[in-house]
C-alpha cells in the first residue's frame, strides 16, 4: 500500500542513522564512538593525537582532520575530553568563528556542577544547545542498556536525540538545571566508594576465619538487595519530610550494634577506621537529639548548618 511505498522511497535521516561527532578518543571517548558505530550511526571522530582514531577508522568512522571539520560533520556533538580546560581549548577557537552555532553539544567530560553551569552559559552565548552528562559505567559497559547515562540541561536536545543517546546506555534526563547530572554523578560515586569499602571491610573480617570472599559476597548481595534496599526505600520519604520515626532500629540501637563490629574487627586485626568514623557520626546524631530516631536522621549532621 501507500505506507509501504513511502517506507521504500524515504531518504529522511532517522534516529538510527543520524550522524554524530565525537570529540576526544581516550578510553571512554573511544568506547562512545564504538557504541555509536555498532548502532549504525555515521560517526565522525577527532582527537588531538590522531593515531587513537585508527581502530575506529578501521570500523568505519570518519576521521576529521581538524575540530572544525568534526563539528561541521554533525549537528549532534559529543565531547569527552580530559577536563573542561581541554574542552574550552578545543571548542573556544571554533566558537569564536561561529562554529558552534546551531549545534547540540552533549558534554560527557567529567566535571563539577558549577563547571556544567558555566559551560551551559558559554555554549548558549555561542548559539549552541547544551546537555551535560554523567557516565555511570566504565568503558567496557558503554553500549549496554543496563548502564545509566545521566543528563541534565536542555530538554529539547534530550528529546531530539534520546534514541541516539540510547546507543550508549539507558539515558535518564534529571532536569533542566545543567549541573544536576554532575551532582548526581558525584553523589553516586560517593555511594559506590562507601559501599565498596564497607563490603571490603566485611570481607576482610569474615575471610580472617577462612571464609572465601565469594561465599561472603553471595550472602552480602542477598542482604543488600533485600533488607538494605528496603531500609533505603523507607528512609527516603523520611528525609524528604524531615521526620524520622524510630520504629525500626534507632540511632542508639545502631551505636550499640556497631560496637560489636568494632570489637570483632579489632580482635582479628582488621582496620577499624571506617566503622569508627560511622560510629562517631552516629554519636553526633544522638548528641543532637536523634538517638531515638531512625538511622535516616543521621542526614541532619551530614548536612550541617544550612
Amino acid at each position: 500500500m501507500n505506507a509501504s511505498s513511502d517506507t521504500n522511497t524515504t531518504t529522511a535521516t532517522t534516529p538510527a542513522t543520524s550522524p554524530v561527532t565525537v570529540i576526544g578518543l581516550g578510553l571512554m571517548g573511544s568506547a562512545l564512538a564504538a557504541a555509536l558505530l555498532d548502532a549504525g550511526h555515521p560517526t565522525t571522530v577527532w582527537n588531538r593525537s590522531p593515531e587513537k582514531a585508527k581502530p575506529l577508522a578501521d570500523r568505519g568512522a570518519q576521521v576529521a582532520a581538524t575540530p572544525a571539520d568534526a563539528l561541521a560533520a554533525s549537528d549532534l556533538v559529543l565531547a569527552c575530553v580530559l577536563d573542561h580546560d581541554a574542552l574550552h581549548a578545543v571548542l573556544g577557537p571554533l566558537a569564536a568563528t561561529g562554529g558552534l552555532a546551531g549545534k547540540s553539544l552533549v558534554n560527557l567530560t567529567t566535571g563539577t556542577p558549577e563547571q556544567a553551569e558555566e559551560m551551559a552559559r558559554w555554549a548558549a552565548s555561542h548559539g549552541a544547545d547544551y546537555l551535560d552528562g554523567g557516565i555511570m559505567t566504565t568503558p567496557p559497559g558503554v553500549g549496554s542498556p543496563e548502564m545509566m547515562f545521566l543528563y541534565s540541561g536542555s530538554e529539547a536536545v534530550f528529546a531530539a536525540h534520546r534514541d541516539t543517546l540510547a546507543a550508549l546506555g539507558d539515558p535518564l534526563h534529571l532536569g533542566t538545571e545543567p549541573g544536576l547530572a554532575s551532582l548526581y554523578d558525584a553523589a553516586l560515586l560517593g555511594l559506590m566508594w562507601a559501599a565498596f569499602t564497607g563490603w571490603l571491610h566485611g570481607t576482610a573480617l569474615v575471610t580472617s576465619r577462612g571464609t572465601s570472599a565469594a561465599d561472603f559476597t553471595r550472602v552480602a548481595l542477598r542482604w543488600l538487595n533485600g533488607a538494605v534496599s528496603g531500609f533505603v526505600s523507607t528512609y527516603a520519604p523520611q528525609v524528604d519530610a524531615g521526620r524520622y520515626p524510630g520504629d525500626d532500629a534507632t540511632v542508639d540501637v545502631q551505636i550499640a550494634a556497631i560496637g560489636h563490629l568494632i570489637h570483632a574487627a579489632e580482635a582479628r586485626g582488621v582496620d577499624n577506621a571506617l566503622p569508627e568514623l560511622l560510629k562517631a557520626t552516629m554519636e553526633r546524631a544522638a548528641a543532637a537529639g536523634h538517638g531515638g530516631d531512625s538511622y535516616a536522621s543521621v542526614i541532619e549532621v551530614l548536612r550541617g548548618d544550612r
